[in-house]
């Protein structure tokens, strides 16, 4: 996942060149696991990866991204995006994460692939 995700982003016109795998952070009482954030200067991309994506797994992603900035105060400037990635994905979860403006990466035979159309605009944290 982690050296398709940075393919992905690019190719969508966000130029992320770092990565990160498995993050806890522990502040002020709270707790906050990613799986993987893509970042760059200005963006910083959290991505849950799921083999069987559920509406539940991205109603926790929303929850997360809404904790952050506050957790992760380093990032307190940067545009937060989400995305989702499973891999086997319904249609019906695909489109309720698109529809709450998250990046849906999916398989597609050997390779992953996004699954917005080219005009989608992400929500940002």
């Amino acid at each position: 996942m982690r050296p398709s995700a940075v393919r992905l982003f690019r190719e969508c016109g966000i130029d992320v060149h770092e990565v990160y795998q498995n993050i806890n952070v522990k502040r002020d009482g709270e707790g906050l696991e990613l799986d993987l954030l893509v970042v760059n200067e200005k963006d910083a991309v959290a991505i849950e990866c799921k083999n069987n994506l559920s509406i539940d797994d991205v109603n926790e992603h929303l929850a997360r991204l809404d904790k952050i900035k506050r957790l992760m105060p380093r990032y307190k400037d940067n545009r937060i995006l989400g995305a989702v990635a499973g891999m086997i994905i319904p249609d019906n979860v695909a489109t309720y994460a698109i529809r709450k403006g998250l990046y849906v990466i999916g398989q597609n035979g050997d390779h992953l692939e996004l699954r917005n159309e080219s005009v989608f605009v992400p929500n940002v944290w």
